[in-house]
């Protein structure tokens, strides 16, 4: 009983793999008929020895023994080039020398040449029984490549049936008994037997390979699943390790200082400063973490505008050069007025994460915020004098929870700062760049390419649906010391 079930769409790299299989299938059982064939030969010859003439015998079994040794050859040379090759090797193999099957048919039905109506009733049903036995193994033969089956039989049964009526009609004249014709028509009877035969067991040969594919493919996609679930529970083992070890620092520094204003109250104006500076840090790590789970869940709020750039360079202005100068860090603005379609919220998060992460690592010298007008629109840039980034970090500096080993500063942080701001950029669709040599300084630059809602809203839910990468580019920074003069 079959169940009303519909078959699954096939893919094109589906179609190509089964057909490959396919023809695999047919190559490799294709060895066992060809040691049959074989075996026959020389039975036929001595079942028609004394009934036909010995060159028109021997003229077929070295016709018969030639087309042998080619699909030898060919299977060897099968064996030997593409039994490891992909599908698409596999199919082109097979289709340069599918003709050998049909060529080795025409050999066999030629062979009622011999017998019909010219040997004993005994050597002609021998004879008759050997072809249908060869015609019947080779449903199993072939059945893996149906067009070659059916060529096959059907090279066979035509030349047997245009040699009998050969026979029948010229040569006799039809005037010999009426058995011939039952014997035609149980050929023909017969013939159509095996091809319905081949095409069922092909559609079974067919669902087994589909099946096959499909089951590899699920088991891959398991597997990637269980990798991904793996690599989830390695993220959150780190997330928990860092949020652990990250926030300790900052609580327990109030805990310690709020302990020392109990006991020394008259040091409020000492010790207030270094409270706020902890409950600054801890809020700046709640922040970090907030938006991160705002990018994962692809919840984000968009609000796709023009934003004067000035304006905003003015106001990180405001809120980062009181930091640059109190570590004795110049601070320079360069602004090349203008617009840009974008979210100002989450632009203003993605500039001031970088100014912010200038500022930490920059010991002397200065820092540079700049709008500038290039062929490719209008760009962000944020320069530093800092202790750069090697190149080896250049990617991987925007991977959640890294931190470069060797720079101080990174102790008070997730690692997530970076990371959000490639998040963010993809989203908005600002290409973002990054040039550095360590000890000299790094660049980030932000082609402000306009912003489509629609794009990026698709990107924020996909991004809530993937780890999402964004690829970003590298390079070496020339002339920092004379960035500030810009």
């Amino acid at each position: 009983m079959k169940l009303d079930v519909p078959p699954a769409i096939s893919t094109p790299a589906e179609a190509q793999w089964v057909e490959g299989e396919l023809a695999r299938s047919l190559m490799l059982t294709a060895r066992n008929t060809q040691v049959l064939a074989l075996f026959l030969i020389p039975i036929f010859i001595g079942v028609l020895w004394g009934d036909v003439a010995v060159s028109s015998l021997l003229l077929w079994a070295f016709a018969a023994v030639a087309v042998a040794a080619a699909r030898f050859a060919i299977i060897r040379k099968y064996v030997h080039e593409v039994m490891s090759g992909d599908a698409a090797e596999h199919v082109a193999f097979f289709n340069r020398y599918r003709l050998l099957w049909p060529a080795s048919a025409l050999v066999w039905g030629l062979s009622t040449l011999l017998y019909f109506d010219r040997s004993s009733l005994a050597d002609q049903f021998i004879c008759w029984l050997m072809l249908a036995g060869l015609a019947m193994f080779s449903i199993n033969s072939l059945s893996s490549h149906l067009a070659t089956l059916r060529a096959y039989l059907d090279t066979l049964a035509i030349t047997a049936l245009a040699v009998m009526l050969w026979r029948i009609g010229v040569e006799l004249r039809f005037r010999e008994s009426s058995d011939h014709y039952y014997v035609i028509a149980l050929l023909v009877i017969f013939w159509q037997v095996l091809r319905q035969a081949g095409l069922r067991l092909h559609e079974t040969h067919r669902r087994n390979f589909e099946l096959q594919y499909r089951n590899n493919q699920l088991i891959e996609s398991l597997t990637r699943q269980t990798q991904a679930a793996l690599d989830a529970v390695e993220i959150k083992n780190r997330f928990l390790a860092s949020a652990a070890h990250d926030i300790r620092q900052p609580v327990h520094a109030l805990s310690l200082y709020a302990d020392w204003l109990g006991s020394e109250p008259e040091l409020v104006h000492e010790i207030a400063p270094k409270i706020v500076e902890s409950t600054k840090a801890v809020n700046a790590l709640f922040d970090s973490l907030f938006d991160l789970v705002r990018l994962d869940s692809g919840k984000i709020k968009l609000n796709i505008e023009p934003v004067d750039l000035g304006q905003l360079l003015h106001d990180l202005e405001l809120q980062y050069r009181p930091l640059a100068q109190a570590k004795g860090l110049r601070f320079h603005v360069h602004v090349a007025p203008g617009t840009v379609l974008s979210d100002a919220i989450l632009l203003r998060r993605i500039v001031g994460n970088l100014v912010s992460n200038a500022v930490k690592y920059t010991e002397r010298g200065g820092v540079l915020l700049a709008s500038r007008f290039t062929v490719e629109g209008r760009r962000i840039e944020v320069w530093d004098t800092g202790v750069g980034i090697a190149p080896v970090h250049q990617r991987e500096i925007f991977r959640e929870f890294y931190k470069v080993p060797s720079h101080a500063g990174t102790e008070d942080g997730f690692g997530l700062g970076l990371y959000i701001v490639a998040r963010l950029s993809a989203i908005l669709g600002h290409p973002l760049s990054l040039a550095s040599r360590p000890g000299h300084g790094t660049v980030f630059r932000l082609t402000l390419k306009p912003t489509d809602a629609q794009e990026a809203a698709d990107r924020a839910a996909a991004f809530g649906g993937s780890a999402g990468q964004h690829a970003v580019g590298t390079g070496v920074v020339d002339g920092l010391g004379t960035a500030f003069h810009a």
